[in-house]
């Protein structure tokens, strides 16, 4: 069977269409499954049951004869919040205990790094595992991720027994289907959509750096379509074990994502800027852009990316208005 933790979120719940839609039904899911806005994402699709997060554990070590692959996605994703032993207890040391297991039993092993490791982008947007240990993370979400990254990198150098094809990835700005529930943390087309149905118009942040025009922030936005697309290609044709960038390559301004967000509502651009947060204007990540060259020659994945152009139609169009699960 395969496991996918956080499989009531956003991105997991996605892989567990695209593996539905490969032909994989013997999904076991993991979450906490307490909240009815997350178990929506889960309706429609076919699993073989589930498993609180809180019970997987040991779950997997009486079990793990039965499994073939590990999907961790599952984690704690607020950047906003400040308790480190939050991300030392979900993010960090529940992602140690499933890669020990993992190697132990010879498991496959799939985990979500973060984009948020890079900080500034002081040192670059390179997956180089030379790189990862000069990253600067802004928040204690990031660091938990880079702090876990680094573990497991040490545990190979040291010899220690690791899962077999396994692989990190450092998801950049992934957008799509799926994320309702997550409130502030969701995607600026997800926000926009909403602002541009109760007002008809969006607010963006303003900048506060003078090398920046508002609206001129950059990210590298990448489609969840795409992800998921990426995730498969790792449980079906086993590249090299990394830690890898998934993003696309080529950052976008939020002025672009806002626009083709009216755009694909066939509506014309009506938008305005604000202070951004206080509470998230010092570690605010002004550009980030993923280098991709391992991905598409170490791994040989060469499917296109959706452009943010289509990514937004599709997403808009197919799921926003009505918001409808993927």
């Amino acid at each position: 069977m395969k496991i996918v933790t956080g499989a009531a979120g956003f991105i997991g719940s996605c892989l567990v269409r695209r593996l539905n839609d490969a032909g994989y039904n013997d999904i076991l899911v993991v979450d906490e499954f307490s909240r009815p806005d997350k178990l929506r994402n889960l309706e429609g699709k076919k699993t073989l049951g589930e498993v609180h997060r809180d019970v997987f554990i040991p779950w997997l070590e009486k079990n793990h004869g039965d499994v073939d692959a590990l999907f961790h996605i599952g984690a704690r994703t607020d950047t906003t919040e400040l308790s480190t032993a939050v991300f030392d207890q979900l993010n960090l040391n529940y992602s140690k205990a499933l890669w020990n297991l993992c190697a132990t039993h010879q498991i496959p092993l799939y985990y979500a790094s973060s984009a948020a490791t890079y900080g500034l982008g002081e040192s670059g947007y390179s997956d180089d595992h030379t790189v990862i240990p000069n990253l600067k993370p802004l928040n204690p979400y990031g660091q938990s991720k880079q702090d876990f990254d680094l573990w497991a990198l040490q545990r190979l150098q040291q010899g220690h027994a690791a899962p077999p094809n396994w692989a990190g990835f450092k998801f950049f700005n992934v957008y799509g289907p799926n994320e309702y529930h997550k409130a502030r943390m969701a995607s600026v087309i997800f926000h926009t959509a909403r602002q541009i149905k109760a007002t008809g118009s969006m607010k963006l942040f303003r900048s506060h750096r003078p090398d920046f025009k508002d609206g001129e922030q950059s990210r590298d936005f990448i489609y969840v379509k795409d992800v998921v697309d990426v995730l498969l290609h790792f449980l079906e044709k086993k590249p090299p074990a990394a830690i890898y960038n998934l993003g696309t390559g080529k950052a976008r301004t939020f002025l672009d994502l806002a626009t083709n967000t009216f755009r694909s509502l066939d509506l014309e651009p009506n938008i305005s800027f604000i202070d951004t947060p206080a509470d998230i204007r010092d570690t605010y990540q002004y550009y980030t852009q993923a280098d991709m060259d391992k991905l598409r020659t170490l791994a040989g994945y060469q499917a296109p990316f959706y452009s943010l152009e289509d990514g937004i139609d599709d997403y808009v169009k197919g799921y926003l208005k009505d918001e409808h699960i993927w």
